[in-house]
């Protein structure tokens, strides 16, 4: 186990991710770190940047911890650090669609609010990334979850009125103030009932349904993120060419 401080008491571990790190002072760390029991928080690596120090190995984003904190104000204090697995291996384009779920946590979660549900299916969506799952499918259904967990999940299996079922064959637009509608195929931004119906039941999405629930998952996430661009898409377009993230 890697000591941050010197520490005179045991301290409760709890299983983390890091978000989001930098430099912090001469030799310490700044983190962003989402855990169990504990939401997101910013915590300090103290000495984490010494040459050979074993805990800045560690404290990266996608690598599965044990860590322990001390500290009543709105920063706290690392105190200790275990790996808890083996860091999750994402590259290339996996690589940045799990910084983009990192800056949508960090942008979106309040601080210390638990949200463990979410944690454990984050945890399981940067798993599969790294396993080489569809990656717009996972993203898409990470942040259905995400919308979900703020109190903003979307209605998709009913027509906004009278409730009437979504069925494969019509089309649809959503509306965030009013919900779905009836449209005709030639509307612009329409999206098919078959896509709705996959996004709810978690099923991959062909190459139509990825341009559809893309663009509807961005529209709704749109209010919260604000106007400020995301750094990971802005990256993903510039080597990839793309807006798939």
């Amino acid at each position: 186990m890697t000591g941050i401080n010197p520490v005179t008491r045991h301290d409760a571990l709890f299983h983390a991710l890091v978000l989001h790190r930098r430099d912090y002072a001469n030799t310490s760390l700044l983190l962003d770190v989402f855990g169990i029991g504990q939401g997101r928080f910013p915590a300090i690596a103290k000495g984490a940047r010494r040459p050979r120090h074993p805990a800045s190995a560690l404290l990266q984003p996608f690598q599965p911890l044990w860590l322990a904190v001390v500290g009543r104000g709105e920063v706290r204090t690392l105190t200790r650090c275990e790996g808890a697995s083996r860091p999750l291996a994402l590259q290339g384009r996996a690589l940045l669609a799990g910084f983009y779920l990192n800056e949508l946590l960090v942008r979106l979660l309040a601080r210390y609010d638990p949200h463990d549900r979410l944690f454990v299916f984050y945890q399981d969506t940067l798993s599969r990334l790294a396993d080489g799952a569809e990656l717009e499918t996972l993203l898409r259904q990470f942040e259905l979850r995400l919308l979900g967990e703020l109190g903003y999940a979307p209605t998709l299996d009913h027509e906004a009125a009278g409730q009437i079922p979504v069925v494969t064959e019509q089309f649809y637009l959503y509306d965030t103030e009013r919900g779905l509608r009836r449209a005709a195929a030639v509307e612009t931004n329409a999206l098919s009932g078959a896509t709705l119906l996959a996004l709810i039941q978690g099923d991959s999405l062909d190459s139509t349904q990825r341009r559809e629930a893309r663009f509807l998952l961005r529209g709704m996430l749109a209010p919260y993120l604000g106007d400020r661009p995301l750094h990971s898409r802005e990256l993903y377009k510039r080597w990839y060419g793309t807006h798939n993230l």
